[in-house]
């Protein structure tokens, strides 16, 4: 047994099982290869283990009962924002139904729910002030979305003898924008079908394909991009405008601010009170180092 919490033992299986899910999310984030921050990843699985079973035992020593009805109604709601409760009983992994276990398991939120509620109490009501200085600390979060307008010219492989010729085709239409030629009346040359677009107005991130966005944004205003390819075919585009990315007025996202302020005062409040947990419980490891890959 790796891990033991004030006496509470959590089965190494419990261990592994979080330590995949920390590790599969650097994988799938690019963050990390292979085995060379296992040690960290089991770190803070066992970290994220302690944390939760600290928090489960200093909810059930201070709500060691709760009202059936403050369950049955939490169960409910949950049950609803799953959309039903086949979908439910499938995120949680149950593929059986077993109320009994699930109104355990739902019980020991609605204790910590409370407990959350009763460290957090009283909520501070911000000042202009505190809003204002919050507003400038976090301007990231209330900028608007970079926008460009682009043109671009498109020939899909439908038809084609090869791709080559259709590549070869697109290099020379791009040769002749750079040798100063109209963008619109070449397009217009060279559009396959009447209801292709050419203009493409203004757009963000995430409303075109990932690789026509990637080059289209990379360019500055007035540029011939490389031929590129997309399942569509080969492609020319050019910027033709571009809005920047700027703040957002105070008062328009004021309710937004509020929000954030109040997000980080409890945060702060839970970060504290879990410190408080952890200098004062006992936790006993007896696998510091944990398992090796074996790759």
């Amino acid at each position: 047994m790796a891990l033991i919490i004030n006496g509470e033992h959590i089965d190494d299986e419990i261990i592994e099982a979080e330590f995949r899910h920390i590790k599969s999310h650097y994988e799938r984030t690019l963050q990390v290869a292979c085995c060379e921050r296992d040690p960290e990843f089991r770190g803070i699985a066992k970290d994220n283990l302690t944390s939760r079973a600290l928090l489960g035992q200093e909810s059930r020593r201070r709500y060691p009962e709760v009202s059936e009805a403050d369950v049955t109604a939490r169960l409910t709601k949950l049950i609803d924002e799953a959309g039903g409760e086949t979908q439910f009983y499938m995120n949680i992994g149950m593929p059986m139904k077993d109320e009994a276990v699930v109104r355990e398991n739902v019980s020991g939120g609605v204790r910590l729910d409370k407990m959350l509620q009763e460290i957090y109490a009283p909520e501070p009501e911000p000042t202009e002030a505190e809003l204002r200085e919050c507003y400038e600390a976090n301007l990231k979060h209330y900028m608007t979305e970079e926008e460009i307008k682009a043109s671009h010219i498109t020939k899909s492989l439908q038809g084609a003898t090869s791709r080559k010729e259709i590549y070869q085709a697109m290099r020379d239409v791009r040769s002749q924008l750079l040798a100063g030629a109209d963008f619109a009346k070449l397009a217009e040359e060279h559009r396959n079908a009447e209801q292709q677009q050419i203009d493409l107005g203004w757009f963000k991130r995430g409303e075109f394909m990932e690789e026509f966005e990637t080059i289209a944004f990379s360019m500055g205003e007035g540029e011939i991009s490389p031929v590129f390819t997309t399942q569509l075919g080969f492609h020319v585009c050019t910027v033709t405008g571009r809005r920047p990315s700027v703040a957002l007025p105070f008062e328009d996202v004021r309710a937004e601010v509020r929000n954030r302020f109040i997000e980080e005062y409890r945060d702060k409040k839970f970060n504290a009170f879990l410190e408080e947990l952890k200098a004062t419980a006992k936790v006993e490891d007896t696998d510091p180092e944990g398992h090796n890959c074996g790759h």
